[in-house]
């Protein structure tokens, strides 16, 4: 799917904003002017450098902050101009944000919310604020849907870029799946662990992700446990595949398989992953 994570359309939406700001600029006052460039550069800076990652960058403050005080001075410069932009505020808080952001914007909406107080008559500006309050904490708790849904989708990263190496909570999932796909397929399914030095585990990623099948998945179980999840036609290729694996090791890893149809997956854990009675040391 070329445009499996829907870059391109975001993208594209912030520079279709960025150009309406633009055609907004000629008829603004100097002051409402100044903001407004300082947006469609911010605009279209954040649509260049934009790029997908379920990872949370770090050193965010600015940006996350920029939104609203960019929203906030262009209230404050023209608010008789710019008094539809309120509403702006509940696209913000439908951006998934930690608590002192949400704060910082729920500030920036009550303060724009004074700024344009003066233009509208105390019912209706009664009534927008309620209608806005609400909107923002339906946008809050959309947005708190989806940290949970990323939360769930950082556990299915793969941990080098590249790679097929994932997370063990994804082992956990892939060990179902595989049970119904050898079942359904009549093929030979396992699971082979491997306990290495710390030192040694990241350097063997890249080796054992070479070795499986491109269908297949590496898993880093802990600090010191490679795993991963071979399927083959018979028993004797999954030996000849197994023994391939093990010689590309360092001869002090302790290596374990177990059949793939032998593992209880309903009550098994992480931490049952680790102490799993093989059927034979690999």
């Amino acid at each position: 799917m070329p445009n499996k994570y829907k870059v391109h359309p975001l993208r594209a939406n912030l520079l279709a904003v960025a150009v309406v700001l633009v055609l907004w600029t000629p008829a603004a006052p100097p002051a409402a002017a100044l903001v407004l460039w300082i947006s469609v550069s911010w605009l279209f800076i954040t649509a260049l450098l934009l790029e997908f990652s379920h990872r949370r960058a770090r050193g965010v403050l600015p940006w996350q902050l920029f939104p609203g005080i960019l929203l906030i001075g262009l209230i404050a410069a023209a608010p008789e101009r710019h008094v539809l932009l309120v509403w702006a505020w509940i696209a913000l808080f439908m951006l998934p944000q930690p608590n002192w952001v949400a704060a910082f914007n729920i500030s920036g909406m009550l303060l724009s919310m004074i700024l344009i107080a003066p233009l509208l008559s105390a019912p209706t500006w009664v009534l927008m604020l309620l209608t806005l309050g609400v909107l923002c904490l339906v946008a809050i708790s959309r947005a708190r849907q989806l940290t949970l849904i990323n939360g769930d989708i950082l556990q299915r990263l793969r941990l080098m870029p590249g790679l097929n190496l994932w997370a063990r909570e994804q082992l956990l999932r892939d060990l179902k799946r595989e049970q119904l796909r050898c079942e359904r397929e009549a093929i030979h399914g396992e699971l082979l662990l491997f306990h290495l030095k710390r030192r040694q585990l990241w350097p063997m990623v890249p080796r054992l992700c070479q070795l499986i099948y491109g269908f297949e998945n590496a898993y880093r179980v802990d600090t010191n446990t490679l795993a991963a999840i071979l399927l083959s036609r018979s028993p004797a290729e999954a030996l000849e595949r197994r023994q391939r694996l093990i010689a590309a090791f360092p001869p002090n890893t302790t290596s374990q398989y177990v059949e793939l149809t032998d593992i209880e997956t309903d009550p098994l854990d992480l931490h049952a992953l680790n102490v799993l009675s093989p059927i034979g040391d690999a």
